[in-house]
This record gives C-alpha cells, structure tokens and sequence, in this order.
C-alpha cells in the first residue's frame, strides 16, 4: 500500500507577507535605493512596489518573484555565515570583486543587470565559499 500524497496547502498571503518583509529588511540592511529593490524583485511598476511595502500580504508572488527571493534570501544567509558581523556582511555585497563571477563589479551590480541568472550566479558563488558548491 502506497503513501497518498495531498497537495500542500499554502496561504498565499502569509507566504507573501513574511516573504516581501524579509526581502524590504534585507534591503534597507544593504541600504539598497527604490530603483535597485525593484530590481532585485523583477518589478518596474514603482506603484506596485509601493503597494507590496504596504500591504505585502496583498501581492501575488509568481513564480519568478519567488525565485528570485529565493536567491535574496540565500545570498543573505550566505553572508551572514562566511561575515559573522552583520556589518561586514552587509556591506560585502557592494565592494568591488575581483574573484571570476565579478570582474571587479560588486555582487549587488552583477545582481542589478536583473536576470535571474545573476541572482543564481552570485548565491552560487556564495555557495562555493562555504564549501557547497
């Protein structure tokens, strides 16, 4: 006899909400500007991002928008292990770097061209830092 696998029920809103306050804390942390927030989030509706820092529990997070917080919160975490001072930490994503995925930019600038493959590039590296790669 097999296991019945039921769908996983979400709240969409809850998963919204406590998503997009960790992603505006990790922003103010890294002392990021409106225009560098949106996107990191993928958003170019400056109204809509408004919006998502008011009332966060009201935003649809697509799978995109997901993803990318994903990545945030990772290269987040990431720094606060490899940096132990939140300072540090926080102010590492906008030195200059001169290591292979960087070519003398900072994180946050590889981060801002707004693919999501950068995000992925940046956490990787991250990753590797640690060990995981």
């Amino acid at each position: 006899m097999g296991i019945a696998h039921t769908p996983l029920q979400v709240d969409s809103a809850k998963v919204s909400k406590s998503a997009l306050r960790t992603f505006f804390n990790i922003a103010n942390a890294w002392e990021l500007n409106t225009d560098e927030a949106m996107t990191l989030l993928g958003l170019d509706s400056r109204s809509t991002y408004f919006k998502w820092k008011k009332t966060p529990e009201l935003a649809k997070l697509n799978t995109d928008k997901l993803e990318r917080l994903s990545y945030i919160f990772g290269i987040y975490k990431a720094l606060q292990v490899l940096l132990p001072n939140p300072a540090s930490a926080d102010r590492w994503i906008k030195r200059p770097n001169s290591a292979f995925p960087f070519h003398g930019q900072s994180a946050l600038e590889r981060m801002l061209k707004g693919h999501v493959a950068d995000l992925y590039v940046v956490r990787q590296y991250l990753d590797g830092q640690r060990g995981w790669s």
